[in-house]
C-alpha cells in the first residue's frame, strides 16, 4: 500500500511565501511532479511508497512548518493504492488519492490538522482518535518544541548529547525540549502506526 499526504499550510499568507516554499522542499527533496507538488498557492500533495512511512513524514512536515513562528500545517493522509501514473501527482488516481482528497475537504470544514483515511474503518477509527488526543499538544508546539522534533525526526539515531553540542545547549535542555513537545509519545505512536499497516497487509 502507499500513501498520499495532501495539505496546506495555515496562515501562509502571514509571512512571504518563499520561506515555507523553501521548508516543504527540503521535506519532499528534488524538483520530481510524480511525487510532490505545490498547487493553489498553499496546498500540497506528497506521494509515498510505504504507507508505514506516512505518519512519521506527517510528523516531519508538520515539525518543519511549526518551526516557522506563526505558521502551521493541516495534513490529510490517504491510505491504498495508485491505479494510474501521471506526469504530475495532482493526475494521477487511485484509493490513495481519493481517500486523502476527500478526507482533506472534510477536516478543513472540521478544524482538524491531522488525520487519516483508508479502506479500513476501524483502523481509522483508532487512529483518528489518537491524532485528536495528539493535536493538543501538537497544535499548540511552540518553535523550540517544532525544532528539536524535526531534528530527532529526521534521523532518530541521533542521541541527545550530539544534538546538544549541535544547538550549543546542555544535555539536560534537549531532553526537557523532548519532554515538552511529547516526543515520547509521537515515537510510540509511529511504532504502533507501522504495525497495524502491517497488519493491513496481511
Amino acid at each position: 500500500m502507499k500513501a498520499v499526504i495532501t495539505g496546506d499550510i495555515i496562515n501562509s499568507q502571514s509571512i512571504p511565501s518563499e520561506t515555507w516554499h523553501h521548508a516543504l522542499r527540503g521535506i519532499f527533496g528534488p524538483e520530481n511532479s510524480e511525487i510532490w507538488e505545490i498547487y493553489r498557492g498553499d496546498e500540497f500533495q506528497l506521494l509515498l511508497p510505504h504507507a508505514s512511512e506516512s505518519f512519521s513524514k506527517a510528523i516531519e512536515i508538520k515539525s518543519r512548518i511549526k518551526c516557522i513562528s506563526g505558521l502551521d500545517v493541516r495534513l490529510s493522509i490517504g491510505i491504498g493504492d495508485q491505479d494510474f501514473k501521471a506526469p504530475k501527482i495532482t493526475q494521477s488516481t487511485g484509493s490513495a488519492f481519493v481517500h486523502s482528497g476527500r478526507n482533506f475537504e472534510k477536516i478543513k470544514a472540521e478544524k482538524l490538522t491531522l488525520s487519516i483515511a483508508s479502506d479500513f474503518p476501524d483502523f481509522d477509527e483508532v487512529m483518528n482518535i489518537t491524532f485528536k488526543w495528539m493535536n493538543t499538544s501538537l497544535d499548540n508546539w511552540s518553535s523550540v518544541s517544532a525544532d528539536i522534533v524535526q531534528i530527532f525526526i529526521k534521523d532518530n539515531n541521533l542521541n541527545q548529547e550530539e544534538v546538544a553540542r549541535q544547538l550549543n545547549i546542555s544535555q539536560s535542555s534537549v531532553s526537557q525540549r523532548l519532554k515538552r513537545a511529547n516526543y515520547d509519545l509521537i515515537m510510540q505512536t509511529d511504532r504502533i502506526f507501522r504495525k497495524r499497516i502491517s497488519e493491513l497487509k496481511a
